[in-house]
Formats: structure tokens, sequence, C-alpha cells
């Protein structure tokens, strides 16, 4: 399992993690499966934490409506949903409790701490098929194709509600 992470949507997600600091950013991995574990991210998609504001700080939320509107986003530029992207403020970038109890088998979830303001770590996890652990999924930066390079590679926005 290797997960391809050009380094536009490595700074994109770093730079989410710091404009939500000190609440939780969060957003959606889009792109491509390769041999059945490998995936490389064409794209991401910011989304609005949908937590309760006093819950932000620790825990993120997407709402179902902004979860369909991705899944739609990614079969119109005919990609998949490869997983998730979240921020833990002053915290390392490891999956907490929360983070397993609310994962599901398949995805890749990318974690980066923000220390202060500023990102550090960006890592990313895939959880078992049984739900009871996460596994270190290695990120690569040099997973790009000369397709992806002439392809259409904007981030899209989501309105703040």
């Amino acid at each position: 399992m290797i997960l391809g992470l050009p380094s536009r949507w490595r700074d994109a997600i770093r730079a989410e993690g710091e404009k939500a600091y000190p609440d939780e950013c969060c957003g959606v991995l889009l792109g491509r499966v390769f041999d059945d574990a490998n995936r490389l991210v064409e794209n991401i998609i910011p989304m609005s934490n949908a937590r309760e504001h006093a819950e932000q700080y620790h825990r993120f939320q997407i709402e179902a409506e902004d979860l369909m509107y991705a899944e739609k986003e990614a079969i119109a530029q005919n990609r998949d949903v490869l997983g998730f992207y979240h921020s833990h403020p002053d915290h390392p970038a490891r999956p907490s409790e929360y983070d397993l109890n609310q994962a599901l088998p398949y995805y890749s979830y990318i974690i980066v701490t923000v220390e202060k303001r500023k990102a550090g770590e960006l890592t990313s996890w895939r959880l078992s098929e049984d739900r009871k652990n996460f596994s270190p999924e290695p990120v690569f930066e040099d997973l790009e194709t000369p397709e992806m390079e002439t392809s259409k590679m904007e981030t899209l926005e989501i309105e703040e509600k």
C-alpha cells in the first residue's frame, strides 16, 4: 500500500490545517487506485468542519450532503474517493481513538499535525478490515504521471454554511 501525494496537494492540505487552526480542517481525497492497493491523489476537496464549534478543536465531521457532493465530483472527474484528510491541532499526526471509531476500511486517512499555526508532520493510515487498528500507509510525492501534469487539477471548495 502506497499513497502518491504530489507536493501541490501536500502543500494544500498543510495550508488548510494552518488556516483552520486552532480547529481541525477536513477534506476529501480524489484520485486513482492502481494494483488494488497503490493510490494516487489527483485532487482534494476541502470541506467545512460540521462539528459544533466547541468541538472543532479536536473533532471533525463531514455532512452527508457534502460527502455526496464529493462523490458526484469524483464521478464527474473520472476519479475515485480515495479517503479523507484532517488536521490534529497541537497533537501528533497519529489516529486518535475517535478516528478509529469513525473510520472505515479501504480509505486512506491523511493526518497533518499543526503546532501553533505551523503545519508539521503529515502521515497516512489505512484501517484494517476488522476495524481494530490502523496501519501506516507510506506517502510519496514522486508518483505523478505525465497524464496528471496535463490534466485539470483544481482544488474545489464547498462554500461555508
